[in-house]
């Protein structure tokens, strides 16, 4: 019996994700970040000045990629890593002022795009599907 990968959450999960970070890279390229780079910056724009390993934990991204993510989000002025005022071992990433002010120009690009998905599924559709697919990545279903 042949197994239907067409079928296969995994699978459309993996196809979506491809055509909406193609869509999104598109968007955030002529200010030279990636998805992964607005995930991380978002977390900061929230909190500045977490940990890497917080911004481990928050992004669901392992030590090895976070780091390199730092490393050019930090090449390119955005960040900077500062030494952590109780743990010698720990640095913080703060946020520089081109860090800070990138948020005012990728945002509206962000929320464009989730405004269109949004109109593509319909409120409801949306609505679960965000639900549904935070319940896959282990969260509840605020």
């Amino acid at each position: 019996m042949a197994f239907d990968i067409e079928s296969s959450v995994g699978f459309l999960l993996a196809k979506a994700h491809q055509r909406l970070y193609a869509r999104f890279r598109d968007r955030l390229a002529p200010h030279a970040i990636t998805p992964q780079q607005f995930a991380l910056l978002a977390f900061l724009w929230k909190q500045d000045g977490l940990s890497q390993t917080e911004l481990c934990e928050k992004t669901d991204i392992d030590r090895t990629t976070l780091s390199g993510l730092i490393d050019r989000l930090d090449k390119q002025g955005r960040v900077t890593r500062v030494p952590h005022p109780t743990d010698r071992r720990a640095c913080l990433v703060t946020l520089t002022p081109a860090g800070r002010d990138l948020e005012a120009q990728v945002v509206p690009l962000a929320r464009n795009l989730r405004q269109q998905i949004h109109t593509e599924l319909g409120e409801n559709d949306y609505n679960q599907l965000c639900q549904l697919l935070n319940r896959l990545r282990g969260g509840n279903d605020d």
